[in-house]
C-alpha cells in the first residue's frame, strides 16, 4: 500500500510517500480501506515530537510507530478474531492513535462508529478530533444551556467551526473571535456575532460571557476573567500555549490554580474519543443540522504540501486527504 511516514522527528519536509506493507488487524481491530482522512493539531505534535516529554511514549530519538495521522473515513475489509460490532462492507470513521495516511489503516473497534447514509467519507473524516474536541468542551464542561451567551475564541479553525454550530444546537447565543478574512465564513455557520480580534478586544464588554470556550490560547486568564459573568464558566482546549519541553502542562496548571480562587469556573479540557460522541456528531451531519466546513482537499501523495500549509495555521476549518478507490 501505499503510505505517508515520518522516519524521524521534524516538520513536513521529513515527510514520505513510500509503498509500506499492510496492516495486520489484531483480536479486537478492523483494517480499514481508507478513502479520506484529516489533519489536526495532533498530527503536528507527533510529526515534530513537541513538546519533548510527549516523546517518552513515542519515542526518544525518533518516532516508534513511522505512520502519521489520526482520523480516517473508509470501508472495513478485515475483521480480527473477535470483532462482532463491525463486518466487511461497513463504512466507518474515527480516530486512531497514528497511520491513517495510508491506503490501509487499522482502528480498534471502540475508537470507530458508523458512517450514516446521507453523510460522505470527506464530511465524516473531518469530524472526529475536532468534533470531539468542540462537543466535549461545550455541553461536558461548559454546559451550556439554551439562552446562554457563549463565545468562541478561534472560532473559524477546525475545532471552532464545529463549536459555533454545536453552540448553536445547543441552544446559545454565540459570539465568534476570529481574524478578518474569515469573519463571512463564520456567519454562514451560525454564528450570532462575529469579531475580528485584529479590531476589537472581545474582553472589554459590558454583557459578560456565560461560557468562553478558548481555541486560540492568546489571552491571558486574567483578561478571560474579565470576559466573564461572575458565574460563567472557561473552558481551556487542550491546544494551550506551552513551551518545546512541556507544552501546555503550565498553562493548565495555571487554569487549574486560577479555578481554586475564583469564582468564575475556570477548567481545562482533554477531549476523550468515544463511540457515541461520534455517532451522535455522525447524525447531526446527516441530517444537516451540523456542517463540517472543508478549506481544501488534496491527494494522498500531497500531504507532505498540506501539512507545511496547515502547520502555518490560520485555518478555516479541515484539510482532507482523499484516498483515490
Amino acid at each position: 500500500m501505499i503510505a505517508v511516514v515520518a522516519p524521524r522527528y521534524g516538520g513536513s519536509e521529513v515527510l514520505r510517500v513510500e509503498v509500506a506493507p499492510l496492516p495486520v488487524p489484531g483480536e479486537r481491530e478492523v483494517m480499514v480501506r481508507v478513502r479520506a482522512a484529516s489533519l489536526c493539531s495532533g498530527d503536528l505534535h507527533l510529526l515534530n515530537g513537541t513538546p519533548y516529554l510527549l516523546r517518552l511514549g513515542f519515542g526518544l530519538r525518533r518516532p516508534k510507530r513511522p505512520g502519521i495521522g489520526q482520523n480516517l473515513a473508509g470501508h472495513v475489509v478485515a475483521v480480527g478474531a473477535q470483532v462482532t460490532e463491525f463486518q466487511v462492507g461497513d463504512r466507518v470513521f474515527g480516530e486512531i492513535p497514528g497511520g491513517a495516511f495510508a491506503e490501509y489503516a487499522c482502528a480498534a473497534v471502540g475508537a470507530l462508529a458508523l458512517v450514516p447514509d446521507g453523510l460522505g467519507m470527506e464530511e465524516a473524516a473531518a469530524i472526529p478530533d475536532s468534533g470531539m474536541t468542540a462537543l466535549q468542551g461545550l455541553r461536558d464542561i461548559g454546559k451550556v444551556e439554551p439562552g446562554q451567551r457563549v463565545l468562541i475564541n478561534g472560532a473559524s479553525g477546525g475545532v471552532g467551526s464545529f463549536a459555533v454550530q454545536i453552540a448553536k444546537l445547543l441552544g446559545a447565543h454565540v459570539t465568534a473571535v476570529c481574524s478578518t478574512r474569515h469573519l463571512e465564513m463564520v456567519r454562514g455557520i451560525g454564528a450570532d456575532v462575529v469579531i475580528d480580534y485584529t479590531a476589537d478586544d472581545f474582553t472589554r464588554t459590558d454583557a459578560p460571557y456565560d461560557v468562553v470556550f478558548d481555541l486560540a490560547g492568546n489571552r491571558s486568564l486574567r483578561e478571560i476573567r474579565r470576559a466573564l459573568a461572575p458565574d460563567g464558566v472557561f473552558v481551556s482546549s487542550a491546544a494551550a500555549p506551552g513551551d518545546h519541553w512541556f507544552g501546555p502542562i503550565r498553562w493548565l496548571a495555571a487554569v487549574a490554580l486560577t479555578d481554586l480562587f475564583t469564582r468564575p469556573t475556570m477548567k481545562s479540557l482533554l477531549m476523550r474519543p468515544s463511540a457515541t460522541d461520534l455517532a451522535h456528531l455522525a447524525d447531526l451531519a446527516a441530517d444537516g443540522r451540523l456542517r463540517p466546513v472543508l478549506e481544501r482537499q488534496v491527494p494522498l501523495i500531497e500531504t507532505p504540501s498540506a501539512i507545511a500549509v496547515f502547520a502555518q495555521g490560520h485555518a478555516a476549518g479541515k484539510t482532507v486527504l482523499t484516498v483515490a478507490g
